[in-house]
């Protein structure tokens, strides 16, 4: 059972720094494309970042030279570290992988970021 436990989050000033981090069980992690996506209150869900199994990276526009993506595969843990951050990167910031062609999500870990 392929199970995603999101951490990390929570209040920040603006210009603040979070690391939000990703546990991974029950999937081949290493070989995992694996990405963050946040949702703010009424808007959809969003790509934040991906990271493939050769850790090659992909960004939205918007957390671009402030987010970075990593991961360890020896601990199956993807990090999120985020910088410079702004009110509007106030969301609840969701796991993903597929596994098997399936989808999977974590419950989402909030980051509140305030002017």
């Amino acid at each position: 059972q392929v199970q995603l436990v999101e951490s990390g989050g929570g209040l920040v000033q603006a210009g603040g720094s979070l690391r939000l981090s990703c546990l991974a069980s029950g999937t081949i992690f290493s070989i995992t494309v694996v990405g963050w996506y946040r949702q703010a209150p009424g808007k959809q869900r969003e790509l934040v970042a991906t990271i493939t199994s050769g850790s090659s990276t992909n960004y939205a526009d918007s957390v671009k030279g402030r987010f970075t993506i990593s991961r360890d595969n020896a601990k199956n843990t993807v990090y999120l570290q985020m910088n410079s951050l702004k009110p509007e990167d106030t969301a609840v910031y969701y796991c993903h992988l597929t596994h098997f062609g399936l989808p999977y999500w974590g419950k989402g870990t909030l980051v509140t970021v305030s002017s």
